[in-house]
C-alpha cells in the first residue's frame, strides 16, 4: 500500500492507498479504519491510481452526504462533532425540548462511544447528521435554538 499524509480542515490524516479492482474499486484505509473508494470515469490501469487516489481518498471519511446545515442565527447553539467519528445512536429529533446535560447522540470513535451533550437548554432546531454518519472534527452534528 501507498501511504499519504493528508490535511482536511486542520485535522491530520494519514491515507493507506491499496489495490484498484477491475471494477474501479480501491482499498483505503483512513487513521487505520477500512474503506472501498469508488473510481468514476478513471481508466482501469493501476499505473494512473498514483495521480488519481489523493482526489477519491479525501472524501473518504465522508461516507453519506450530509444534510444542509441550519444557519445558526443569534443566540442559537451549535453542536460540533468533537473529534472525526462515526454516529452511531441520535436520542433526540427536531423540535424536541432538550436541557444541557442531555445526551443528544452517541458519536463512535477509536471503538469508544462518545455521549454528545445538549450543551445548552433549548428546543432542536435541526439535525445534521444521520445514524451511521461519518462525521469529521468540527461539522456540525445540530442546532439548538
Amino acid at each position: 500500500m501507498k501511504e499519504y499524509k493528508y490535511k482536511i480542515n486542520g485535522n491530520e490524516y494519514t491515507v493507506a492507498v491499496g489495490n484498484v479492482d477491475e471494477n474501479n474499486v480501491a482499498q483505503v484505509e483512513v487513521n487505520g479504519k477500512s474503506y472501498k473508494v469508488e473510481l468514476e470515469d478513471q481508466p482501469k490501469i493501476s499505473h494512473v491510481v498514483k495521480k488519481v487516489a489523493p482526489a477519491a481518498v479525501a472524501a473518504a471519511p465522508v461516507a453519506k452526504p450530509k444534510k444542509a446545515a441550519a444557519k445558526a442565527a443569534a443566540g442559537d447553539f451549535v453542536i460540533e462533532s468533537p473529534l472525526p467519528g462515526t454516529i452511531k445512536e441520535l436520542y433526540v429529533k427536531e423540535g424536541q425540548a432538550v436541557k444541557a446535560d442531555d445526551v443528544v447522540c452517541i458519536l463512535e470513535a477509536m471503538k469508544m462511544g462518545n455521549e454528545i451533550k445538549a450543551g445548552k437548554d433549548g428546543t432542536v432546531k435541526s439535525i445534521n447528521v444521520a445514524k451511521e454518519d461519518s462525521v469529521l472534527e468540527g461539522d456540525t452534528i445540530m442546532v439548538i435554538a
